[in-house]
């Protein structure tokens, strides 16, 4: 059978507001040009992130009704943490209320002032938390990432031999822990490979370095490492994901996009004295260890979300979903990161709008466009969220890469609403030339891509920097 076919029924629904291409300008407008500060009710197809944005089954809505609000010793606690130990093998759970969270107590504990942390890729709020702590975001992607057309399996993979070297140039003892992102956001929502994995891990054990992964995307690296690596095609998800956490000393996880859930979170450790000092500055911050900044309920949707998301069905349709859109945008000649990734299609805003240079942010201009154009939200990921300002000169540092990521919330939409997405962003490549360039008028010193505000055209008024 040719037909994409959703895995799944549909129980209830919820009314989506279409609105006109005027109503959309002025919200727009208001908005100042930030995707990320219109409301949602203004919006037609929500693709600006996958995280927390997703439809829960019944079994995890009737899972949520037994729950044990209790505040200390929930049962319901106690299932969440069987749920997380079968699936990863580590012996701490310590729940939080969603990964950046679990970021900032992990960083918090192990990073100090001029220390350096390597990633595959560091998303948003994973560098940050480590700059907040004075330390440095180091990016090692693989060389192969940056051919974002080529089709490569696993251009989400660490450069083993970059790695190598910062554990040689830089003091081990500056280096509390290595991270891996799986998938790679940053990167266009790339896989790594579990011999990519093997060998990070070996490198980490060799210089006696912590190896933890960001691991909110697991399944669906999963499931791209059963159907691109060799010698695994024969292995359930499980015992893939399994294998990948045996690798590692401990990780963060956002129950916002794996775990099924609409909240929630936890830190995984080996390391009992690493625990305790994360779980008491889980109590200063979050709540108490059998909790951990979350409702009982949202502890019940997550351990049932962790068994769901192993299913092969679901698995196969979301990554046969992305590989269907990734196609048809290629077919008519618009720029995407190949192969398809996990949770999202990635635009190539450089090539799509390469009159504009990347601080004239490309990126901007188009979610802008396309979103009053069909109001379908993406998100940008270039100078914008990813760029560095000098607050002393006032210039601004590119990104690496343009992107603009359109996120699929889990089974959320139908093919029908992708087929309207494809037209859309068929629209905008169609008068791509007419892109205008934008500049930032306002930003915050952290994250300034979510509150920013951006203006169109010829610079009209100073930066404020608030």
């Amino acid at each position: 059978m040719r037909t994409l076919i959703e895995p799944f029924r549909i129980k209830t629904v919820e009314p989506i507001r279409v609105t006109s291409p005027a109503e959309r300008a002025r919200a727009l407008r208001t908005a100042g040009h930030n995707v990320f500060l219109l409301r949602a009710d203004d919006v037609v197809i929500d693709l600006l992130t996958d995280s927390g944005t997703g439809a829960m089954s019944s079994a995890q809505w009737a899972a949520m009704m037994n729950a044990d609000e209790s505040y200390a010793g929930s049962r319901s606690f106690y299932r969440f943490e069987k749920a997380v130990k079968d699936l990863t093998g580590f012996e701490w759970v310590i729940p939080t209320h969603q990964g950046r969270a679990a970021e900032r107590i992990l960083f918090q504990v192990l990073c100090k002032t001029g220390d350096v942390v390597p990633n595959n890729t560091h998303f948003d709020t994973t560098r940050a938390n480590i700059e907040f702590q004075g330390a440095t975001a180091l990016d090692l992607p693989c060389v192969e990432s940056r051919d974002l057309g080529s089709d490569f399996p696993f251009k989400g993979n660490m450069d083993v031999a970059g790695l190598r070297r910062a554990l040689h140039e830089i003091a081990p003892t500056r280096i509390p822990l290595v991270m891996m992102t799986i998938t790679n956001n940053s990167a266009g929502g790339q896989p790594v490979s579990l011999a990519n994995l093997k060998e990070v891990a070996a490198v980490c054990r060799e210089y006696g370095r912590p190896f933890y992964l960001d691991a909110c995307r697991f399944a669906e690296n999963t499931w791209l490492i059963k159907e691109r690596e060799p010698g695994q095609h024969d292995r359930t998800p499980r015992e893939i994901a399994r294998e990948i956490f045996s690798l590692a000393d401990g990780c963060t996880f956002s129950a916002k996009k794996d775990g099924l859930s609409n909240i929630g979170g936890f830190l995984g450790s080996r390391d009992a004295d690493v625990a305790r000092r994360e779980k008491d500055l889980l109590i200063l911050t979050e709540g108490f260890p059998t909790y951990g900044g979350m409702a009982a309920r949202d502890m019940e949707a997550i351990a049932v979300g962790l068994t769901e998301v192993m299913e092969e069905d679901y698995l196969a349709y979301r990554a046969n979903c992305l590989r269907t859109l990734v196609d048809q945008l290629a077919a008519i000649g618009v720029p995407v990161v190949r192969p398809a990734g996990g949770h999202a299609v990635y635009l190539d805003a450089a090539r799509f709008a390469p009159h504009l240079s990347p601080v004239e942010l490309p990126g901007i201009s188009l979610t802008a466009e396309l979103y009053v154009c069909s109001g379908v939200r993406a998100v940008e990921l270039g100078t914008a969220m990813f760029g560095r300002h000098d607050l002393a000169t006032g210039a601004e540092q590119p990104a690496p890469r343009e992107l603009v990521r359109l996120a699929l919330p889990r089974r959320v939409y139908t093919q029908s609403h992708m087929e309207y997405v494809v037209e859309a962003i068929a629209t905008v490549w169609e008068r791509r030339n007419e892109l205008r360039p934008f500049r930032i008028v306002e930003q915050p010193p952290f994250l300034r891509h979510f509150s920013a505000r951006y203006e169109p055209g010829i610079p009209l008024a100073p930066l404020v920097i608030n």
